[in-house]
């Protein structure tokens, strides 16, 4: 009988020794392949922000405000856009104002 115990020990523990790779397996590429789609979506939404381009729609799967747009706030919010100031010409010698160069 210890012979046949020692053989279904065995067993038992290399079956739960698959099992746990198999478990670890099918999570830890999901979960890489999840969080390389969250960086794409981030990255991409924030490059359309910058070109003044926001998503109607939401990215499946995203469930950040964060970064569904691209980082700033949410997607109703686009960031404010960068003020400049108008450019003027050097005043003339006599004395008139100057002008306004677009």
């Amino acid at each position: 009988m210890g012979v046949v115990s020692a053989i279904c020990v065995i067993l038992l523990t290399l079956f739960h020794f698959f099992i746990n790779i198999c478990l670890t397996i099918l999570g830890y590429f999901p979960g890489h392949i999840h969080a390389f789609y969250i960086l794409f979506v981030y990255y991409d939404r924030r490059e359309q922000a910058k070109e003044g381009r926001y998503a109607t729609r939401r990215a499946p799967g995203v469930y950040s405000d964060s970064v569904q747009s691209g980082g700033y706030g949410t997607m109703s919010q686009p960031p404010p856009p960068v003020a400049t100031a108008p450019v003027t010409a050097p005043a003339p010698a006599t004395g008139t104002q100057p002008a306004v160069v677009a």
